[in-house]
């Protein structure tokens, strides 16, 4: 589906403007909401206006009449309130029975078990700093994991080409349970090597949907294809714009990766006397080539979270 980009109508129906609350504003974004400004704009409106509500105030004026399209969308009939998979035109018409509340809903679960999961994702660019590859459209925390918007609240998660390299072989992989949560900055999953535990942090705050299937059976995946085959799990995230905050991107991604890899070359160099660089490229497998009296100091050095 094309975006609109000329003054002919090209581009979706808004879920604001599907669900009555404007009449005209057509989706410029793909829907993914969390990164348009019209969404945002809204949004805080009809937080002012329901506050007001609360007070037992009237709002007043032309913005005094907006809602949330999921409260305009709710007051509707069962048969003639659309799930929002209908409205992004990813299905055939379905009714929503759970309010919009989509994180208990048993369709949302199936349509990204079999829509979404099992299709392999393909980062649109990639680019490499001092041999580490970064992709474009990729959030990165300091503690070096990675987020990617799939959806309104919904962000996939894995670990970074950075993490992978310092790890090398994965055994297993120790993540929390579907419906668990995990808190930005702190311990989401642990990967297991050898004898070591290396617990990495979660790089926002929310809930477990989903656990990439395919690491259980294969959890190298996570160490040969960080971006794509190999992500770890997908996190409900309902206050994306504030985690976003604390978050790495473009620019700053890069810079953090360059200063990284530096202070990885001066500490192998400093402690083990080797170098961590073949051919200029960063190596596979890092922890698995120095001395193991130096291994527990590197994890606690670049992986742990906080770090």
């Amino acid at each position: 589906m094309k975006l609109f980009q000329t003054t002919q109508r090209t581009a979706p129906d808004c879920l604001w403007m599907q669900a009555g609350v404007v009449p005209k504003k057509y989706c410029c974004t793909d829907f993914s909401c969390t990164v348009c400004r019209f969404d945002r704009a809204l949004n805080r409106v009809c937080r002012q206006n329901q506050r007001l509500l609360d007070q037992g105030k009237t709002p007043s004026g032309k913005k005094g009449s907006l809602v949330f399209w999921q409260d305009r969308l709710k007051k509707k009939p069962l048969a003639k309130r659309p799930c929002i998979h209908h409205m992004k035109g990813k299905i055939s018409f379905k009714a929503c029975p759970k309010a919009y509340h989509c994180i208990d809903c048993e369709f949302d679960q199936y349509f990204y078990d079999h829509f979404k999961v099992h299709a392999m994702m393909q980062p649109m660019d990639f680019e490499t700093v001092s041999g580490v590859v970064l992709p474009a459209g990729y959030y990165l925390s300091a503690g070096h994991t990675w987020i990617k918007i799939e959806d309104q609240d919904l962000v996939r998660m894995g670990i970074d080409d950075f993490g992978a390299r310092l790890v090398g072989k994965i055994d297993h992989i120790a993540s929390p349970l579907m419906g668990k949560e995990v808190t930005q900055g702190h311990a989401g999953f642990t990967l297991f090597r050898d004898r070591y535990s290396i617990p990495f942090s979660s790089a926002v705050s929310g809930i477990i949907t989903q656990i990439n299937p395919e690491i259980k059976k294969n959890p190298d995946l996570v160490a040969t294809a960080p971006y794509t085959d190999g992500w770890i799990c997908l996190v409900h995230c309902p206050d994306i714009k504030q985690n976003l905050k604390k978050l790495l991107f473009m620019a700053d991604s890069r810079r953090f990766m360059a200063t990284q890899v530096e202070k990885l070359h001066a500490f192998l160099e400093d402690t083990t006397r080797l170098k961590a660089a073949d051919g200029g490229t960063l190596i596979r497998d890092i922890l698995g080539n120095i001395p193991e009296i130096y291994r527990a100091r590197l994890i606690k050095t670049f992986i742990s979270p906080g770090s």
